[in-house]
């Protein structure tokens, strides 16, 4: 058994903290949270089952000392990525291996700035262990899944991958009001609208499909767009009035000389009208009363290769047809899934290039386990 230690049950890392106590291979031994609301309580009872014997605790010295082998770090790090690589840091020197969602340039680290990762690479080398960082997106839906459709190639023109994606029920309102700037008016300087920023994010993963490929990116450009909703309406977490912002749409392109070969793209809305003229979910699929259908018409993520053969993939998440819950239990699963390969995996910064394939072994449930209610996540 892997011991692991689970640092940030939040949004994604309640998740991961439920599939480290349900996977077979692993053994949850330490839990690591922020809020007072989650210390002094047992990690079952945090993700919605029974108590498992681990308490949550707000001081992270028992977990680096302690004898977790892998510790999946969770934590928020949209506007402190800087002490996110800091708690990271300690781990690896404390000879723990990391998975990581949380700083998302990460998942390909030669793309990255020398100042994250210098201090992650030093540590692993002190530590002896390995640092691997995923999710969906920036993660599985935008590197392993492009790249493994490339497999059937015979030649590639270009390589795009668009994101539509409905916000409407994310649960991090400061994520969605603040850092996104929906709800806001069009002159409110969101943090995700802001130039470069999204180039920080995903400009590694257009050199990491390009690196998969055997290519080198010359330049990347940026482009950002905001529409604003028609009339008010209300979500699940908040109100959007009319003239603010309710949808969003950034662009990486990445040229390898002077042809634009590798394409990032982001929709994202608080309702699935706005926008129109925006990429959308492929809609026309067979309806629901013949057993097969959409998963959750809220979004997908797309992959479209020009080339011999030209192909197109749209690859949808859900859960109970939710399609954020979907993503996220989907992105959270990646790193739990991932635990043994980082594990077994030689010292250093490790992207999903560096892996062998990662199934959901063992995840496979006996004729006679439990029903699927039983198992549903109850966040």
């Amino acid at each position: 058994m892997i011991k692991v230690g689970v640092w940030g049950p939040g949004s994604m890392g309640v998740i991961a903290l439920r599939g480290v106590i349900d996977h077979p291979e692993l053994e949850l031994v330490d839990v690591v949270v922020h809020s007072d609301a989650k210390a002094g309580r047992d990690a079952g009872e945090l993700c919605g089952i029974a108590p498992v014997g681990v308490l949550a605790t707000q001081d992270p010295a028992a977990l680096l000392a302690g004898d977790a082998d892998v510790v999946v770090y969770a934590a928020g790090a949209n506007l402190r990525p800087l002490e996110a690589v800091g708690d990271m840091v300690s781990i690896l020197r404390a000879g723990k291996n990391v998975v990581s969602c949380s700083v998302v340039p990460l998942v390909y680290p030669d793309g990255v700035d020398a100042a994250f990762t210098d201090p992650l690479r030093q540590a692993a080398a002190d530590g002896g262990v390995s640092f691997f960082t995923t999710g969906i997106d920036s993660g599985f839906a935008n590197d392993v899944l492009p790249l493994v459709l490339t497999g059937v190639s015979r030649v590639i023109d270009s390589v795009r991958v668009t994101e539509m994606f409905n916000y409407a029920t994310y649960p991090d309102e400061a994520a969605v009001y603040e850092i996104l700037g929906f709800g806001k008016p069009p002159e409110y300087q969101a943090f995700a609208a802001t130039p470069g920023v999204f180039t920080f994010g995903w400009g590694p993963v257009v050199h990491q499909l390009a690196a998969g490929l055997g290519v080198k990116v010359d330049r990347i450009e940026e482009s950002n767009e905001r529409a604003a909703a028609t009339e008010s309406f209300d979500t699940p977490t908040g109100h959007i009035a009319a003239g603010t912002i309710a949808a969003m749409r950034s662009t990486l392109t990445g040229y390898v000389g002077d042809t634009a070969t590798f394409v990032i793209d982001h929709v994202t809305r608080m309702r699935d009208d706005i926008a129109p003229q925006w990429p959308q979910p492929y809609i026309s699929l067979p309806p629901k009363d013949l057993g097969y259908g959409p998963a959750s018409g809220q979004g997908v993520y797309r992959v479209e290769i020009d080339g011999s053969p030209s192909m197109r993939c749209e690859f949808e998440m859900a859960e109970d047809h939710d399609h954020d819950l979907g993503a996220r239990i989907a992105g959270s699963s990646r790193m739990v899934n991932a635990i043994p390969a980082v594990y077994a995996a030689a010292p250093g910064l490790l992207s999903a290039l560096d892996l062998p394939l990662i199934t959901g072994a063992g995840l496979v449930r006996p004729v006679d386990g439990p029903s699927p209610d039983s198992r549903l996540f109850q966040f």
